[in-house]
């Protein structure tokens, strides 16, 4: 295993204000935030966006728009297909991933990522699609990142990734990593290096200090160190896509 599978950690975190710019969609019976660049209804460059647990929520919608607003289309499908964690769950302690989780395999969400690239490259004929994968959604951008589907991957803190999965991608990923992080832990991550090296594309790990799993779509922004740590990896993932999308 190249990340653990989700643990407690990915249903504690902060729930950021702001009110998204975007809209829902039914987008083969999946409801999809959709938002687009400014003054670009037909762009040929996309972010399919798989989001952590807490699936069409404020934080991931808001992430959403900072990728409109650098000049990308960004979609963020239901991966749960309306069974997301909800924040008062998480927030009374009442949520059990373990129950949870049988629900939400790869034969249940692989199909929902597949609808949202023939959306993207059909429908609305994008030429290119970068992926950004957020804990749970991690996974999927490593599966899909292949000739024909997905071009450029970004994982933050990612859950539940298998080595052959990571060894098999067929393009260039990014990944932000959290130094306090019990399913993407020190070994993981330098497994995950060796695996990489294997794979044979370009690749990189940015390791962000004195802070836990979920700080690139949750963290506390008040606490200064935080709020930075989330921006930068978000220009991160910026700047792999600028390179090569």
């Amino acid at each position: 295993m190249a990340s653990n599978p989700p643990g407690a950690c990915c249903a504690q975190g902060f729930k950021h204000e702001g009110t998204p710019v975007g809209e829902i969609k039914k987008i083969n019976d999946i409801d999809t935030y959709v938002v687009y660049p400014k003054d670009n209804k037909t762009p040929e460059k996309a972010v399919l966006f798989l989001s952590d647990i807490f699936g069409l929520y404020n934080n991931a919608k808001l992430l959403a728009d900072e990728f409109a607003a650098n000049g990308y289309l960004c979609v963020v499908p239901d991966l749960f297909n309306g069974d997301w964690v909800q924040i008062s769950d998480m927030e009374s302690g009442k949520f059990d991933i373990g129950a949870w989780f049988p629900n939400h395999q790869t034969q249940h969400v692989d199909p929902i990522v597949e609808s949202s690239l023939k959306y993207l490259k059909g429908e609305l004929g994008v030429k290119r699609v970068a992926a950004v994968g957020y804990c749970f959604g991690a996974k999927y951008v490593t599966r899909y990142l292949k000739d024909g589907q997905i071009d450029v991957g970004y994982n933050a803190h990612p859950s539940f990734v298998t080595h052959e999965e990571l060894g098999a991608i067929q393009g260039p990923l990014s990944i932000a990593a959290a130094e306090i992080d019990s399913i993407f832990t020190t070994q993981l991550r330098h497994e995950s290096e060796a695996t990489l090296i294997k794979a044979g594309q370009p690749w990189q790990i940015n390791l962000f200090s004195g802070v836990s799993h979920g700080f690139a779509v949750r963290a506390d922004l008040s606490n200064p160190h935080f709020k930075w740590s989330k921006e930068q990896a978000f220009c991160q993932a910026i700047a792999w896509f600028r390179q090569y999308l």
